[in-house]
């Protein structure tokens, strides 16, 4: 069986186009992920805040259990 140069070398391109675009896809995904991780970060440091905790009385101060 020969195999013809021309192919070898087509195939080896195709290869390398191949991973050059799934860099890109990853590269593009992390940036995508670090985004959604700042995004993120920001509404919960929004949400969070200094809240005051419950000093007296029912609510908050005490914790219902069953066993």
């Amino acid at each position: 069986m020969s195999v013809s140069p021309a192919l070898v070398v087509d195939r080896v391109a195709q290869t390398r186009r191949g991973a050059a675009e799934q860099q890109v896809q990853i590269a593009v995904l992390k940036e995508a992920m670090q985004t959604q991780e700042s995004a993120a970060a920001a509404l919960l440091n929004g949400v969070a805040g200094n809240l005051p905790l419950a000093g007296s009385g029912p609510v908050g101060t005490q914790v219902n259990t069953m066993v």
